[in-house]
């Protein structure tokens, strides 16, 4: 049996001050089919090598954007990221079929807990009305889109919720491609 090849995208900007992502990757790190691709840690200057990155894209089967939620969207570097290396040609439009066919799923953690993200709450939509640029650049790349993994309430977790969450998270990476219905749907 073939093993899975999962990348993780991971972009979070104070990664040391971060309890809950900190956990996460930690779990994951303990698989040998999961490669953690820190790019703040990578790219402090931004200078992001695309045939590099490129390269580690056309050899995983699950790629994992993993990173806290800022300002309703993934930060700075992973935008810039996703700028130039899903470039036209090669990731979409015409030619553009490299991650044709690999699954798209986006891990996230968030400050708000998640009563704050409902019509009403502090934020006045629901999570999912945030996510159609995720949905898209996995639409538009040919990949399919899996149900996000998210932590909502990051900051005020307990650190019984966190090591739980921390865990099922490493079951997920390890479980994949098995997944159940649940954790997979199209865009």
């Amino acid at each position: 049996m073939t093993t899975s090849r999962i990348l993780i995208l991971y972009a979070h900007p104070a990664h040391e001050r971060s309890r809950a992502n900190r956990a996460m990757i930690d779990a994951a790190r303990t698989l040998p089919n999961v490669r953690i691709h820190d790019l703040y840690e990578c790219y402090p200057d931004f200078h992001i090598d695309v045939d590099y990155e490129q390269t580690q894209l056309h050899e995983a089967d699950l790629i994992v954007f993993h990173h806290p939620i800022h300002w309703y969207s993934m930060p700075a570097l992973q935008k810039e990221w996703t700028d130039l290396v899903l470039e036209r040609g090669w990731a979409f439009g015409p030619g553009g079929d490299a991650l044709r066919g690999k699954d798209f799923w986006l891990v996230a953690t968030t400050g708000g807990d998640e009563t704050s993200y409902q019509p009403g709450g502090r934020h006045g939509h629901s999570f999912d009305d945030f996510l159609p640029p995720y949905q898209q650049t996995a639409r538009l790349c040919g990949m399919h889109w899996k149900t996000p993994y998210l932590l909502h309430g990051a900051h005020q977790i307990g650190n019984d919720a966190m090591t739980m969450h921390a865990a099922n998270y490493r079951a997920l990476l390890d479980s994949y491609p098995a997944w159940p219905d649940a954790a997979a749907s199209s865009p």
